[in-house]
This record gives C-alpha cells, structure tokens and sequence, in this order.
C-alpha cells in the first residue's frame, strides 16, 4: 500500500470505532452438574521466527532439507509416535476405569497390553470449521474431554480422552481451536476463556475493530490497522506474495495467540519445540487446507487436501504425494531439492498464516459484511483491503515458492506452478478434517468427529461433510481421473435427508459398527453433532462477535454435546464411549465384547435404515432446558468525526 492507502487503512479504522464496543458485566453461565478450573494462561509457544512476521533466509542446517514422498510416515512422526502411544496408555486406563463398562476390567485389559501399545486403541479427534461457532462449540467438547478441568473426571463426563488421543485435527474455525490451545503450550479451554488471566479469545470486538486492550479503544484500532498494514508490506518487500490471508490471518492471530502484538514471530512448526509436544505428552496438532488449481473458482471434491502438522507441509493424495519440512517451508524447492546456491527460509509458517489458510473465509466475511452491524466505514475498510487483490482470488493463500514445484510431475497438478494456492479446506465440503485421520500409515481405531457445521437454512449440521468424506473414500486408488482414495477406507454414510429424518444429527451417532463390512481397515466414527442442549449455538458464521455470555454459553453447550448433559440425557452414554474406544482394540486382540457393548452398539451405531424424502425445516428443541444468562448489551460511543480525522492526519504525519 502506498501512503494514500495507509491513510484510508487508518481512517477506516479510526471510524471503525466510532462504535467501539463495550460490555455490561455478565453472570458466568453455570455449567450441567460441573464446574471448571480457573489457572493461568500458560506462556506461549517459542517465537522463532528470524524476523517477526516476515521470512527470511538463513543458513541451512548441514543436511538439506527436501521434499519427501508420501509413501510412508515422516521419520519424525514414527519416533514421536512410539512415544506418545504409550504416553496414552496410563490416561486411557484412567478413563476406561472410570467409564465403568459393566462386567469387563477396562483397567486390566489395558496393563495387560501395555507392552505393546499398538493392540491398544489409537485415538484421534476431528473438530469441524464453521467459524467461531465451530471455534467455541468445539471448544466445549475439548473442555469435555480434558482430565485437567476440574469436574470433568466426575461420573457421566469423558475427562481424559484428550490426553488418551494420538490426533487432533482441525479445520477453519476449528484450526482456530486447535492452533489457539497448541500455541499457548497446550492450554485448557478454561484457561482461553479466563477474562482475568488471559488475553485471548476475547470475540466482543469484532474482527474488524481490533483488540479492546486499552482505555482508549480508538488508538487500539490505528494501531491495529497501520500495524497489520505494515507487517503484511515487510513481507512482500521481502520478494514474497501476499494476499488477502496475510491480513486474514494477522487480525485472527489478536483474537486466538496474543492479543498485544497478535504473535508475529510465532510459528506452526515451533509447536515441535514445546516440551509438551517433544515428549509427546499432547496429542499432535493437525490443520486442513484444500488446493485450488489454476484458473478455478469453485473447488471440486477432487480437490487435493493439504495438512499442516508440526513437522511438515503436503499431502497424502496421490496427485502431489509429498511432504516438505514446514519449518523451511518458502524456501526455494525444485524437483524436490533445494540447490546449493539456495538459502533456507525460515519464518514462512507464521501461526495465523497457517490457521488463516486453513478458514480463508475473509472473502465471506466482506461478502456478508453488509448484513452485518458493522458501520459503514468499517465495511469500506475491509472493502479497501479486497480491492487490492483479483476478485477471484479473494479466499486463496499464496504458497510462494511452490514448495512441489517440479515435483511428482506425472500426476500433480501443480509441478509448472510457481505458486501454490491454497483456500479454506472446507470448501470441498469435506468440513470435518478426516482425510489426515483416515490415512492407513497412522493407523487410528476411532474418531471423534465434532460437527458444527452451518448445513440447514438455520445453521445446524445435517452430514454433509461426513457423506462428502464417504463420497471420496469410493475413487480408487489412483489419481487418475480424479481418484483420489489412494487406499483410505472409510464407513458407509447415508445421505443427508436420511440423517434429519431419523435424527442422525441431534445425537451422536456411530459409523463403522461392522468392521467386516469394508475391505481395508476402516476407523470407527463417533459423529457428534452440534444441537442445542441448554443454548441455541447454531449462530451464523459470519457474526463477528460475541459478548462474554454468548461466548460462554455456546462452550457450555459444547461441553453438553460431547457428554450429552453429563449423561443426563442417556446415562449409558459414557459406558457406550468406552465400548466405542474398545471396539477395533479388541478384536486386534481377539477379545469377547462385552455383552453391554453389544446393546451399546445396538443403540448409538447407524442401522443401515434409509429416510431419503425431502424432511420438513428442522428446528430442533432444547435438550435440557435453555439456561439463564444476563442481557449483555453493546452500548455505542460517539466521538467527533472531524476529532478522529485529525488524529489520523497527525498519526500519519501528512
């Protein structure tokens, strides 16, 4: 941007808070028969980046770095894994034990086995995009799962299986969940909610207006803006392209890593350099983004699905099949190699990079911006950013250089692209990141599939991402033609009428029952749709912000989905999850199921029954009983225009 622009940039923010938000105290929403650990906010992940925000070339360590194929798993996803297998065993003991599932010795079956933790369940946890409501949805079945809140150990609640898990993959909103937890060393959801010791997710400003942090929130904003303005200029005067993910991205870092600088320096790939992580007492942090081929607009189901995890950037499809280091990722491949005469970049991998690549929804957001509360001069802001850029390429992340150029060039689709482009990975419709869980190298038994999906007219999930997943799994094995299984085995899903007509997306439901059913090795999937149990959380995507009441009451909510109201709705629940968990455990070890497996089975897992006429409009009822909540209101602040202008002007120094 030039100094015009910066000038607008900083007028648009100025007017921006001509609105500034405020909010009346609100009483804590009480949680189903729990409560929750208040600690402090842990310090943040290591900022190893050379130089804040912008990559730069740095020696290369003595051996290169290169791109690998994806015939197999990373050499150091193998050595972690032996790690965190058995890092799995003792939390999984605890959890079973707890569960109490009638007439069998969860416990013993586990110590028993011990010695080799692949015969014991591998386990991982999906959570869907759908933006802050996925966010904060899957925020609450996160906290459901966490043996580190307090209560959630308690009868009727699932504390521990995040500690038992080996994965935990997110999409969109739910790379923001999964990214804010994982950047903050593996924090609690309670720690990311505490209004006293934390400084992030703090959803009463929108987006647009930037962090309330200070007394003056006018100063915030200019700061905000110019700051975000100049941090996304060092990059391209760097020689790198951006795009509009770069400011996507750098606002979302405020909201989910720090909200006094938004974490400029932080990357994906130092989540490896955590000791939670490098001693594989965390499951491994997964993000999901979808590739887009010259000259697209709309992304085909056959799209390449990318992941992010802490160790590399690729794919598994055999379209680029490929893997390259993360941390050198912006550094100059070709054919695979970097050559001699190349340095190595560092820095590239800036956390809200990757969390923004992962939900490129800021082309959504504009496009909605005008439904929204927003002052005009807010929405001429952002206008003025997305002006900037060619109107088809208003949702895509520029991967520049490409990192496969040259690469696997018989099947890949992007080897004579010198940049790679990247968008929200649930524009294939795939809005539960499955892919990285289902690949037969990493070998998981069951997944939590958390869906907070906005499928019907009123924002509730209704399968599609589950049938769009299913759809895929059926395309053979080779790229060709777009055939993009490559192996993956998936279970049967119905169609989407069926799952609302037979209520397959009020409650959790089981998919894989019958192992015997697919050819390959197939996960069980535990399907966990968001409903309403005390508050009605099917908000839109696109509101750009949520009071303290709001916020915490869809993650209360959330924390009644994952356990269905602490197992006051079904209080076999619980018990059934452990069966679930057990289920492809034992038979690896040709061990009998227990008889109140078998009706758990009966009651939870998809009968193969099909409903396929149109349903009527679904408007699910409250599930408990809406809980109490303050009327938190935004009161406006008015300042003088011709005032905000001219501290602009002198800001600015024009």
């Amino acid at each position: 941007m030039g100094a015009t622009s910066r000038a607008f940039v900083l007028v648009f923010a100025l007017a921006a808070s001509i609105h500034a938000s405020f909010f009346l105290p609100s009483e804590s929403s009480p949680k189903v028969e729990s409560t929750v650990a208040t600690a402090d906010l842990q310090i943040r992940a290591f900022p190893n980046a050379p130089d804040g925000y912008t990559p730069r070339n740095t020696t290369c360590p003595s051996t290169r770095p290169t791109v690998r194929s994806a015939s197999a798993l990373s050499d150091n996803e193998t050595s972690w894994l032996e790690m965190r297998r058995n890092n799995t065993i003792g939390p999984m003991r605890d959890l079973l034990g707890r569960l109490n599932i009638s007439g069998f010795d969860a416990e013993s079956y586990i110590i028993n086995n011990a010695k080799n933790a692949s015969a014991l369940p591998n386990i991982a946890v999906a959570v869907s995009g759908g933006g802050y409501r996925a966010c904060l949805n899957g925020g609450g079945v996160i906290q459901a799962f966490d043996s580190r809140e307090i209560n959630s150990t308690a009868a009727g609640h699932l504390g521990g299986l995040l500690q038992s898990a080996t994965y935990l993959a997110g999409l969109s909103g739910g790379g923001w969940l999964v990214g804010s937890i994982f950047v903050n060393n593996f924090t609690t959801i309670t720690s990311l909610l505490d209004n006293n010791a934390s400084s992030v997710w703090k959803f009463g400003n929108s987006i647009f207006e930037g962090p309330a942090t200070g007394s003056i929130q006018v100063l915030d904003s200019a700061q905000y803006y110019t700051g975000i303005e100049q941090e996304v200029s060092a990059k391209g005067n760097a020689g790198f392209n951006t795009s509009v993910t770069d400011f996507w991205g750098r606002a979302l870092s405020f909201q989910l890593v720090n909200a006094s600088d938004g974490g400029a320096s932080y990357t994906w790939s130092s989540i490896q350099l955590q000791e939670s992580f490098a001693n594989a007492d965390s499951p491994m942090p997964i993000l999901v983004a979808d590739g887009r081929a010259p000259g697209e607009t709309l992304i085909p189901r056959n799209t390449t699905i990318y992941e992010f995890n802490p160790f590399e950037f690729g794919t598994w499809d055999p379209t680029t099949y490929g893997f390259v280091p993360l941390e050198f990722l912006g550094s100059n491949f070709s054919g695979g190699v970097l050559a001699e005469s190349e340095q190595c970049v560092r820095g590239f991998d800036n956390v809200g990079y990757v969390m923004g690549t992962s939900s490129s929804l800021f082309n959504q957001f504009i496009l909605n911006v005008n439904q929204t509360s927003l002052p005009q001069l807010a929405k001429n802001f952002a206008s003025d950013i997305l002006s900037q850029f060619n109107e088809s390429d208003n949702d895509i992340a520029q991967y520049q250089p490409n990192p496969f150029y040259g690469y696997h060039n018989e099947t890949s689709r992007v080897y004579r692209e010198r940049a790679l482009s990247l968008v929200d990975g649930g524009e294939d419709l795939e809005n539960i990141p499955l892919q990285p869980l289902i690949q037969p190298f990493r070998h998981v038994d069951i997944i939590f599939a958390i869906d907070s999906s906005a499928d019907t007219n009123n924002y509730w999930p209704n399968g599609t991402s589950l049938v769009a997943t299913y759809q895929r799994s059926l395309n053979g094995t080779s790229a060709d033609g777009g055939n993009l299984a490559n192996g993956t085995s998936f279970p049967a899903i119905p169609d989407q009428n069926t799952f609302v007509n037979l209520g397959l997306n009020t409650r959790p439901t089981f998919f894989g029952c019958n192992s015997s059913n697919t050819s390959f090795p197939t996960p069980l999937v535990v399907y966990i749709p968001n409903s309403p149990y005390i508050y009605q959380s099917n908000v839109s995507t696109f509101d750009p912000s949520y009071n303290t009441s709001q916020r915490d009451l869809i993650v209360e909510n959330g924390y009644n989905v994952a356990t269905m109201g602490n197992g006051t709705v079904n209080s076999t629940w619980p018990m059934c999850v452990g069966c679930a968990i057990l289920q492809r455990s034992l038979e690896r070890t040709q061990t009998a199921m227990p008889q109140v497996c078998t009706q758990c089975f009966a009651d939870f897992c998809w009968n193969g029954a099909v409903n396929s006429t149109n349903p009527a409009a679904y408007e699910p009822a409250y599930k408990i009983a809406p809980a109490k909540k303050s009327a938190a209101t935004r009161e406006a602040v008015s300042y003088s225009f011709a005032a905000i202008f001219a501290m602009a002007v002198l800001m600015m120094g024009l």
